[in-house]
């Protein structure tokens, strides 16, 4: 009986360390960097059931008007929501940028619902200056610019999409953008990119609002396709109507 006591009073810390930790998964889910209790979750619920629930069902498991959003993850929830593309008014349409539906708080609650509902990406910690702008403008034109413009200023895709502008994205939207792969978007999640390169990719995003311009004239900076149309359609008439003018004076010369 003595030998168990002495077995007990050395394995009790590390007991209760455990069952606390236990407890504590159960009453809070984690969101991003910080830690979100059952009453987060709780208001986010409610609040689910008012304004999400008619489109991903009132478990969010998704209805013939939403997919089901177990699994998701904070990170997705947390884009959907910042940039105004949930709640979705019209489910046939793509969603778009727009004011946000909700405050600070509401999301935070939703957030922690969705997190809640299954493991899934959590909202991505993100440093710009950590980057390089080097490493993820090599990235970004091999990963992003077929779609989104060297530019980073949008484009057209398949049945009727299009590719948003990225200028009015914070760095975190880029980063949940690049971790959930929301639309037709592909997912980069941590094995593709670690976390040196999705810091690179987001300062190199944006490097892309004011770029340097060692070449002249911006044009808009509306990218190298566009650029080289202004420069045949623009630059090739100047240039012989120059020539010519040249040639005249010339030819009074004579």
């Amino acid at each position: 009986m003595r030998r168990w006591a002495v077995v007990l009073l050395l394995a009790g810390p590390a007991l209760l360390a455990i069952g606390g930790a236990a407890i504590g998964g159960m009453a809070s889910v984690r969101s991003g960097t910080s830690m979100l209790s059952a009453a987060d979750v709780e208001r986010g619920r409610e609040l689910f059931v008012t304004s999400c629930a008619s489109c991903h069902g009132a478990e969010g498991l998704g209805t013939s008007l939403g997919p089901s959003l177990a699994g998701v993850g904070a990170a997705s929830a947390s884009f959907q929501l910042t940039t105004g593309r949930m709640p979705l008014a019209n489910v046939n349409t793509q969603p778009v940028r727009k004011p946000k539906a909700f405050t600070r708080r509401e999301i935070d609650d939703l957030v922690a619902y969705v997190a809640s509902l299954g493991p899934g990406p959590p909202i991505p910690n993100v440093n710009p200056a950590a980057g390089s702008i080097s490493t993820g403008a090599s990235l970004f034109q091999l990963n992003c610019a077929a779609c989104h413009s060297a530019a980073g200023i949008g484009g057209a895709l398949s049945y009727g999409n299009d590719a948003p502008n990225l200028h009015q994205a914070t760095p975190q939207q880029v980063a949940e953008a690049i971790r959930t792969g929301p639309g037709q978007m592909p997912v980069f999640g941590p094995t593709t990119f670690n976390q040196h390169q999705l810091n690179s990719l987001v300062r190199y995003v944006l490097y892309l609002r004011h770029p340097d311009d060692p070449g002249g004239l911006s044009l808009g900076h509306v990218g190298p396709i566009t650029e080289g149309a202004v420069a045949l359609l623009v630059g090739i008439p100047l240039l012989l109507f120059v020539a010519r003018r040249i040639e005249e004076a010339h030819e009074r010369q004579r």
